[in-house]
């Protein structure tokens, strides 16, 4: 990070410190060791120059932040005074509900939510659909309802602002019958894409769906939660990455498939209608 960003995202992290603390500057000063002169330089940003370590290991330590968070080098406060992993793996078991999905999604609530899902988005399936992959993959489908539900309650606040985007044949497999999707009906396939479009429809421009080109394009299913985290899917498992760096690369990486995205979140509803229009294949099933 450059010298300058840093020493302002210090700054303004000093600042947010002050203002929880309830404290004016003469006191703030003493509690973390040096003269309020001293503390009105830091906060004015006149220069671009840090304090010394020994004051930052005394604010890190009086108001028990991590040095990480203090310097911008992770969005993690890390409150109980631990530096936290820039790294963690998290099982993704239980009911949605309990599950840290859901609070990073609260938490992350009036921030950009970038998503790259694994199949069919989860906030647009059909019931039918939640019980047809809960069926093939034996995970509980009072779970994947619920999650359903969730997400879409979550793309209907005000606040919430969610971008997603998948490869374009993932849809075209879909309305075929192809792939996991061969033994799902043909009928239930027509009414998942007509309800897809009408979501689609409803939630714009709170929620986005582009679809990129998957032949020129290739990406692994994660999500990132504002500037918090990334949450990176391998089945049961999320790798979930916390460093500020990882997560910008990451954010990088998904503004470059809305980049190359050829159906636009405006047309992804009228796509998806198309497709439901068109003659389905039979499904083996």
């Amino acid at each position: 990070m450059d010298k300058r960003d840093l020493s302002t995202v210090f700054r303004e992290r000093l600042k947010l410190l002050l203002t929880r603390s309830d404290l004016n500057q003469s006191a703030f000063a003493s509690a973390v060791g040096i003269d309020r002169s001293a503390l009105s330089q830091l906060l004015s940003g006149a220069s671009t120059r840090l304090p010394r370590a020994e004051t930052l290991l005394n604010i890190a330590a009086e108001f028990k932040v991590s040095l990480d968070w203090l310097l911008g080098l992770s969005q993690d406060e890390g409150v109980t005074g631990e530096i936290r992993e820039s790294l963690e793996i998290e099982e993704a078991s239980g009911g949605f509900e309990r599950t840290l999905i859901a609070k990073w999604h609260a938490e992350a609530a009036g921030t950009k939510i970038r998503y790259v899902p694994a199949g069919i988005p989860d906030l647009l399936r059909t019931e039918a659909l939640v019980d047809y992959e809960a069926g093939i993959s034996n995970k509980s489908r009072q779970a994947q309802a619920g999650e359903t539900q969730y997400r879409i309650d979550y793309s209907r606040r005000p606040e919430t602002d969610m971008e997603v985007c998948m490869p374009r044949h993932t849809l075209e497999i879909f309305a075929r019958g192809l792939g996991v999707w061969d033994a799902f009906p043909p009928e239930e396939r027509r009414e998942q894409l007509l309800h897809m479009a009408a979501l689609l429809d409803d939630l714009y421009p709170t929620f986005r769906l582009y679809l990129y080109d998957g032949r020129m394009r290739y990406s692994i299913p994660y999500t990132i939660f504002g500037p918090y985290r990334a949450a990176i899917y391998v089945g049961d498992m999320y790798i979930v990455l916390n460093a500020t760096q990882p997560i910008r690369t990451l954010t990088g990486h998904f503004d470059n498939l809305i980049r190359a995205a050829e159906i636009n979140a405006h047309e992804a509803a009228a796509f998806a209608q198309r497709l439901a229009d068109l003659p389905l294949a039979v499904s083996r099933g």
